[in-house]
């Protein structure tokens, strides 16, 4: 009898970085993920995941700081994912079309790449007078396995990542959420999975900004069930673990609460 899909999908190996940021200085920051990626990265894995604004801090200089999408930061990460050989993602600051954009790029080892530009800007810190949101859901896939793109500040609008008829089996948020807000990313996290029945992957930064904001990483992976596979708090942590999508199926099939969800649509 042959095996249920389900049974083909391997698992996932994934590498959280929760680096240290070096404020707005793109230069410095690719030295240093370069060299921490080269001394940390001991095995083979399917997925480096970077914080929000991985080469800059989360600034809102974006006239000084934005690339175009040709620019040095991208050759880095597609120069990164063929060394690898692996998908690696993360934000920087992207000028198109006299616009900027905070735009998640997902890098592909053959240097084909999608992205995603965040949804909801962060308001409070004028993030939304500086760039452009973008209006588009972006799932991409990874040996079998489908993937809903976040940032940030996204993670508190459930409504905009409800995963609707299962269309997702990851959702993974890369951020720069700062410490004093760190009650809510703990709280928030759990509950979108739980409520999506996906894992939740989230990458957070660590160590103070040039706003003198302080972060404190707290990045973790949460399973479909709400259980903790990887949390770190405070350090700079460069970590490998895996997933199971056998597992996550188990979780689908024994409580089978997204067939029940509200349908509904999302007017950009």
């Amino acid at each position: 009898m042959e095996s249920p899909n389900y049974l083909k999908i391997n698992n996932l190996k994934i590498t959280i970085f929760q680096a240290y940021l070096f404020w707005e200085n793109i230069d410095k920051n690719l030295q240093n993920l370069t060299l921490r990626l080269s001394s940390g990265v001991k095995e083979k894995t399917d997925l480096i995941v970077l914080p929000e604004m991985f080469n800059t801090g989360f600034s809102m200089n974006a006239e000084a700081l934005a690339e175009e999408m040709n620019g040095k930061t991208m050759t880095w990460m597609k120069d990164s994912a063929a060394k690898y050989n692996c998908v690696i993602t993360g934000s920087l600051i992207i000028k198109e079309n006299d616009a900027y954009y905070n735009r998640m790029i997902w890098m592909l080892p053959g240097g084909e790449f999608q992205y995603y530009d965040k949804r909801h800007l962060f308001g409070m810190g004028q993030e939304d007078q500086t760039y452009t949101a973008g209006s588009d859901q972006i799932i991409v896939e990874l040996k079998g396995w489908k993937i809903r793109l976040a940032i940030c500040y996204d993670l508190r609008f459930p409504v905009w990542l409800r995963n609707t008829d299962a269309a997702y089996d990851i959702l993974l948020v890369i951020a720069s959420w700062p410490d004093r807000r760190i009650p809510h990313w703990k709280a928030l996290i759990p509950a979108r999975a739980i409520e999506n029945q996906s894992y939740v992957i989230a990458a957070n930064r660590v160590g103070h900004d040039g706003n003198e904001v302080y972060y404190s990483g707290h990045s973790m992976c949460i399973d479909a069930f709400g259980n903790t596979v990887y949390y770190k708090p405070e350090d700079e942590d460069l970590y490998t673990f895996s997933i199971s999508y056998e597992e996550l199926v188990k979780v689908r099939q024994g409580f089978p609460f997204l067939k029940d969800a509200d349908d509904f649509t999302i007017n950009n």
